[in-house]
């Protein structure tokens, strides 16, 4: 007869872990997710930053709602069937997830837009240097 019990768990020591009562918000440096249209569309009348994968489109926000930075993603039937959508919105989180939180301003909306034959295959450090650079543009140099 085999034992179902669980081996115990041994405490292990990490000499460059942080200490664990260390309460930082993390919230800014993760960026929220634009799920309603109103935000896309005020997005895309605002300025707009050509890159060769993709397009960014900012816009700083009222200044009663800027709590964090918030991200949106669109790819349109023109990059293809959905696999290729899905893989071009993937891409962009990514990037995304890469550059905002270290460039991105809170208070801010940003709205990355995929390109046909650009998004999917471009190569990925140069998609995350187009942003920074983008965003450098966009906000004086100073991020």
């Amino acid at each position: 007869m085999v034992s179902k019990m669980k081996p115990p768990v041994a405490d292990v020591v990490r000499p460059n872990a942080e200490p664990a009562d260390v309460s930082a918000d993390l919230s800014c440096l993760t960026p929220e997710t634009l799920k309603k249209r109103a935000d896309f569309l005020r997005a895309a009348k605002a300025r707009r930053l050509p890159c060769p994968a993709f397009l960014l489109q900012a816009r700083q926000r009222d200044t009663d709602a800027r709590e964090g930075l918030r991200v949106g993603f669109t790819c349109s039937k023109k990059l293809g069937n959905a696999v290729a959508r899905n893989r071009a919105k993937r891409r962009l989180r990514e990037v995304a997830r890469h550059v905002l939180p270290r460039h991105g301003r809170a208070g801010w909306d940003y709205v990355l837009v995929g390109r046909p034959d650009a998004t999917a295959h471009h190569n990925f450090a140069d998609m995350c240097a187009d942003l920074e650079r983008a965003l450098t543009k966009l906000h004086g140099g100073a991020t």
